[in-house]
């Protein structure tokens, strides 16, 4: 073209047509589909009665209740459960004494005297009524977050602080509580747990294995790995999944496309959803999981449908992602109120009773706080002990050295301390 000659306009591109072989004018084309917009979440409908639907994953779910968020009793037909004012006095003292050495540590991160902490406020049912599920014989593999199951495992709760205090890596005895040391990678103890539970099934022992997690770790390839080897292998454990709805700041509908516990189907064992808030049901259908793991039929998933009501952990703003009517309406359905309700208006507990539980958790709470705030702090060189069960060379050149660096400092100090 020569030079300052006008260029002519330039026809607007041609939007591409569906089909056809590839040619220069399909190459150019510019494609002219409407903006694409956020895909809708799961709805959930009655069961369809399309020939096709096996093929698809269905939409449909169940939520296993025993009893209302007003507390109302109600039966289903898959999970008989009929437990006695003692066994109901005794799940609500778990719930409240649980949520009290929670909120105490929630206070002391907030004193300084914890670096952090998982608060499970709104998690007491699923915690509790699972862990309670449990025989003493069962092995448990926890996360991070499970300080109700810890606490029907008879570990005392200030293990839980010392390890969040950084005065240790876990205090307590696994193998006494049958009860593992908390997991802070997300997701790896499902593996442990399932690679324990095929050793299990080896030895021909009489024995089940749980493995807790949240929503978030469902998307990490550990669980996915874990679920395939449980389902071929028929190992006998129960993969529990506390869905309290966050991964930190993710929402439940931006994690999956399906409801959680139908992801069991896809590996071949079964999957079912519970009431997280309602500790009945979670002890009635744990207890029917790990019965079906026992009895040689294979792993099983349990999605317990609850809510976080606090923060993801201390150093979290629950407020920055999630607004104030969400929390508001899982408030009402809160665990501890439901089964309290149940208890008044069955008259299967008094004023005294609660009371005297008040009592009782004030009590616990001010042990914890003493135990914690007086805690010894661990010698500097103690990090370098449990790194290999049997030592390591370099990691004892490491620990030398680091004496010698630590010890510098305190004949400085003496020094300066010896001059006039």
């Amino acid at each position: 073209m020569p030079r300052g000659a006008r260029r002519s306009p330039r026809s607007p591109p041609r939007p591409c047509s569906p089909g056809g072989p590839p040619s220069r004018e399909r190459r150019s084309c510019v494609s002219r589909a409407t903006p694409t917009t956020p895909r809708p979440s799961p709805t959930y409908a009655a069961a369809s009665t399309d020939p096709h639907e096996s093929r698809r994953p269905r939409m449909t779910t169940e939520l296993i209740q025993l009893l209302t968020p007003e507390g109302k009793r109600v039966d289903h037909p898959g999970y008989a459960f009929d437990p006695g004012p003692d066994q109901l006095r005794s799940l609500y003292r778990d719930m409240v004494l649980t949520r009290r050495i929670d909120a105490e540590a929630v206070t002391l991160q907030r004193q300084g005297e914890l670096a952090l902490w998982p608060s499970l406020l709104g998690q007491e049912a699923a915690q509790i009524g699972s862990g309670r599920a449990a025989r003493d014989d069962d092995r448990i593999f926890p996360s991070y977050r499970e300080h109700g199951v810890a606490f029907v495992r008879d570990v005392d709760p200030v293990h839980l602080l010392t390890l969040f205090r950084g005065a240790g890596h876990g205090s307590w005895d696994p193998a006494e509580h049958n009860f593992h040391t908390y997991t802070l990678v997300i997701g790896s103890q499902v593996l442990h747990a399932t690679g324990y539970a095929m050793g299990v099934a080896k030895d021909g022992a009489d024995a089940a294995v749980i493995a807790y997690f949240g929503d978030g770790a469902t998307s990490q390839g550990d669980v996915a790995e874990a679920f395939n080897f449980a389902a071929v292998y028929d190992a006998p454990v129960v993969f529990f999944c506390q869905n309290n709805q966050w991964a930190i700041s993710e929402s439940n509908e931006r994690q999956s496309r399906v409801p959680l516990h139908q992801r069991a189907r896809g590996f071949g064992f079964p999957g079912v959803r519970v009431d997280g808030n309602d500790v009945l049901a979670c002890l009635a259908v744990t207890r029917a999981a790990l019965d079906h793991a026992r009895s040689g039929r294979g792993p099983m998933l349990i999605e317990a449908y609850t809510y976080r009501m606090g923060a993801h952990t201390t150093s979290d703003d629950p407020t920055r992602y999630r607004d104030s009517a969400e929390v508001a309406e899982w408030e009402a359905k809160d665990p501890i109120l439901r089964l309290g309700r149940h208890l008044r208006s069955e008259g299967l507990a008094d004023e005294a009773y609660f009371t005297a539980l008040a009592t009782e958790s004030e009590a616990l709470g001010k042990r914890v706080r003493d135990l914690v705030r007086t805690m010894p702090d661990p010698p500097h060189a103690e990090m370098f002990r449990h790194v290999y069960a049997d030592g390591h060379a370099l990691v004892e050149e490491e620990r030398a050295g680091f004496t010698a660096y630590q010890e510098a400092f305190a004949s400085s100090a003496a020094g300066e301390a010896d001059q006039p």
